[in-house]
């Protein structure tokens, strides 16, 4: 199955250059605002960091050819805190990522994979093989026992996907509001499997059951780094390929068919893609609430409904996001660390109130 077969019209014309400038701005704002907020954020923390310490690698190892031991603020700085400043951006990437496609496949600005139950189905599916399934994982070689939660969490991300998908269909065919109650159910179900499985979890996994449900990057370190850089440079040009493909399914499927869509291939890759992004996101950061929401919402706003623009520019406003985020929850009560996932929440759930707003005025008054 190649992506070649989604779409078989002729191609569009190219946008505008006053357009293309139009986009540029904006883009590179939000790209040197994302740099200043990278180095704040790794240079703010319990330990301070001074200019010395950001050279530190390079004289350890130059000065008189030999190597030598960094310093104490030197090893949190490039050990500890740029990998979870890096990673924090990565992950709220690929967040804001399934959350533009989610938005597009179901023609959808409400819809959210954590309100239509992904990341929680992907967090089920983690706390189960935590709970119930953690002595399968040991007789498997000691390579491998890292990747079973993320495993783990990608069915579960892609089961749901593809329940959401026909459920919707199938009990609220055409509905608006059919879409997010849907979610709704799947988001309980799935909410009473956790529960179940906090139930039967030891005092050991209990404490690893609450990473999942409030969300930390408190785990991250440069190998994570670089598998989620790759995981991104995977799915993002493939997520470009299919903008083109749902920008025509926003006008309807009937349309995008009569244009030359492939419609039920188009929405099995945006399916493989979001279950791919949120699965490994919540694998490695547990449930990040919201953020798939406010980024792409954001980024339409400032650069329009076109995804070959949307998608990147929601990519930077997800990372400023759990960047933002994730500096506010390890440095406010420092020493100690507040979950990630209770700031994004904050901040999401009053956002969320005043766009469904927004959506039941511009429907005329139902959703």
């Amino acid at each position: 199955m190649t992506l070649s077969v989604l779409r078989r019209g002729p191609a569009p014309r190219p946008p505008a250059a006053a357009s293309a400038t139009l986009f540029a701005w904006p883009l590179l704002a939000t790209l040197a605002a994302l740099l200043a907020a990278t180095l704040l954020a790794a240079q703010f923390g319990p330990v301070a960091i001074s200019a010395a310490d950001w050279t530190a690698p390079w004289r350890a190892t130059n000065d008189d050819g030999g190597a030598h031991a960094m310093s104490g603020s030197a090893h949190v700085l490039w050990q500890i805190r740029l990998p979870r400043v890096i990673f924090a951006l990565l992950v709220g990437a690929a967040l804001a990522l399934a959350g533009s496609l989610t938005q597009a496949l179901f023609r959808n600005p409400l819809a959210d994979p954590g309100l239509l139950g992904v990341t929680t189905g992907a967090a089920c599916a983690a706390a189960l093989t935590l709970v119930i399934f953690a002595s399968a994982a040991a007789p498997l070689p000691s390579a491998w026992r890292p990747w079973v939660l993320p495993a783990a969490a990608f069915c579960g991300a892609l089961l749901v996907c593809f329940a959401l998908d026909r459920l919707a269909r199938w009990l609220t065919p055409g509905a608006i509001a059919g879409l997010l109650l849907t979610g709704l159910a799947i988001n309980a179900v799935t909410a009473a499997v956790i529960g179940l499985a906090t139930y039967l979890a030891t005092d050991e996994q209990l404490r690893s059951l609450s990473f999942w449900t409030l969300g930390s990057l408190a785990g991250a370190g440069w190998p994570l780094v670089a598998t989620m850089a790759v995981l991104l440079a995977v799915l993002v040009p493939f997520a470009r390929r299919l903008a083109r493909p749902l920008n025509a399914l926003a006008l309807g499927e009937a349309a995008a068919s009569h244009v030359g869509i492939a419609v039920p291939r188009l929405r099995g890759w945006v399916v493989l893609l979001v279950a791919l992004s949120c699965g490994a996101a919540v694998a490695w950061c547990g449930v990040i609430g919201f953020l798939g929401l406010l980024a792409p919402h954001l980024a339409r706003a400032c650069v329009g409904a076109d995804l070959r623009r949307q998608l990147p520019f929601s990519m930077l406003l997800g990372g400023a996001l759990l960047l933002l985020g994730d500096t506010l929850a390890r440095t406010l009560a420092a020493p100690a660390e507040i979950p990630v996932g209770i700031f994004t929440a904050l901040i999401g759930g009053p956002a969320f109130l005043l766009m469904l707003r927004a959506a039941v005025r511009q429907q005329g008054g139902s959703v």
